[in-house]
């Protein structure tokens, strides 16, 4: 995987899903592909295995599956823990493009 840093530093929003595949009951996937087809090239949607990048996750202090969070030129600008439907991150990744 790109170093973290690398994929947040950037001028455009990213939208990271930080999931498990043994408990993504939601299974966030179509959800991401919506967002994905609505926003295009001005935002990047990004998902991580919690259980694969455990020190990222564990840096960020992620404790719930899923959660998202939206970055801008590195900073967070928004975090959520839960299930999030396609209308609402699209919402919300855009207040930021």
């Amino acid at each position: 995987m790109a170093k973290f840093g690398e994929l947040i530093n950037v001028e455009r929003p990213v939208l990271i899903d930080f999931y498990t595949d043994a408990n993504d009951a939601e299974n966030t996937l179509e959800i991401l592909r919506s967002v994905v087809a609505t926003l295009g090239d001005s935002a990047k949607v990004i998902k991580i295995d919690i259980s694969k990048n455990k020190i990222l996750a564990d840096a960020l202090r992620v404790k719930g599956n899923p959660t998202f969070m939206i970055y801008k030129n590195g900073e967070m600008k928004w975090r959520q823990t839960g299930f999030q439907d396609a209308n609402t991150l699209i919402g919300l990744v855009q207040q930021y493009v």
